[in-house]
């Protein structure tokens, strides 16, 4: 695309969301003025978790949304109530992948452009969270890529070591034989392409994370139709357009690049995802600092996966 395309682009997108935004002032909808999309951090007694929440207009009367927490993946928010006299919102789901005790509820309120709020953890204790507004991540330029960086040698030296590691490298080849810890990279990247030669045996699945905060999945979906939670999707948001998976057992390649929120996926040489904006973190992110740069990281903690080849080509621009 060209510089001028770019700007044209970048314009359109700054008068579509002010035009957005008066026309929510005028919606009459209570609440409206909470509207987009939230990178939000949740206090924990262990630490800071990561989330991300969406809440959008519906007709003109109703606030809905999507939820993703710490784990899992996007989920609807059928409705999010705004009490006028509270002047706070809320809304409950029901729980995901795994069983959480009571269902996980969120009460909350905006005051100077941030989100405060509680919601109710799986022991059933209030864990309290603010949530900022996610950056746009336009990009005004196209990326100037430097050169590429091979991120695999034999002692790991480019990797943070989980305390729960599996990972080793064998001949050449990173194997990580058994569920275990994530591996993450020390040095973080902003815009980047990526390659990738990986295998997996029959039934596995792990993941690679741009930015250590999109997932881009990996796992043994051969000949089933595509969706964002299979293999070429980014998990729970974007679904690929065809399934180029081969058998498990086979090497096959990722060609990712990421810029901004621009996201392109070849897998196995097919475009499974051109250039599609991902809307926000996805549940096992590092953090929800969606302005920072990020790490790569590589999913440990769910089966068996092995890397033959890991590069990848920082822009020198960002």
């Amino acid at each position: 695309m060209k510089i001028s395309n770019i700007i044209l682009a970048t314009v359109s997108m700054l008068i579509f969301s002010l035009a957005a935004g008066s026309s929510l002032a005028q919606s009459g909808i209570p609440g409206a003025e909470a509207a987009g999309q939230w990178d939000i951090t949740i206090e924990t007694p262990d630490g800071q978790l990561p989330s991300w929440l969406e809440i959008k207009t519906s007709g003109n009367q109703a606030l809905v949304g999507r939820y993703v927490g710490a784990a899992g993946s996007a989920r609807p928010i059928s409705e999010i109530k705004y009490d006028e006299q509270s002047d706070t919102y809320s809304f409950t789901i029901p729980p995901q992948w795994m069983q959480q005790y009571p269902d996980p509820h969120f009460v909350f309120a905006l005051n100077d452009g941030t989100l405060s709020g509680w919601t109710i953890g799986p022991d059933g204790n209030k864990l309290e969270w603010t949530g900022v507004r996610a950056p746009s991540l336009v990009r005004d330029e196209k990326p100037e890529w430097g050169q590429p960086i091979d991120l695999l040698d034999q002692d790991l030296s480019q990797w943070i070591i989980p305390k729960n590691n599996q990972f080793r490298m064998e001949n050449g080849i990173l194997v990580n034989p058994e569920a275990g810890g994530n591996l993450v990279t020390k040095q973080k990247f902003d815009d980047f392409k990526l390659h990738v030669e990986f295998r997996y045996p029959e039934g596995s699945n792990s993941g690679i994370y741009l930015r250590g905060r999109y997932e881009v999945q990996i796992a043994d979906n051969y000949g089933v139709e595509p969706e964002s939670h299979y293999i070429g999707g980014i998990y729970g948001f974007i679904d690929p357009t065809v399934n180029a998976a081969k058998k498990a057992g086979e090497w096959q390649t990722y060609d990712i690049t990421l810029s901004g929120r621009m996201v392109t996926v070849e897998l196995n040489g097919t475009e499974v995802i051109c250039n599609r904006p991902i809307p926000g973190i996805t549940g096992g992110a590092l953090d929800s600092n969606e302005g920072e740069p990020g790490p790569v990281m590589l999913q440990g903690d769910h089966g068996p996966i092995e890397f033959r080849k890991i590069i990848i080509t920082p822009a020198t621009n960002r």
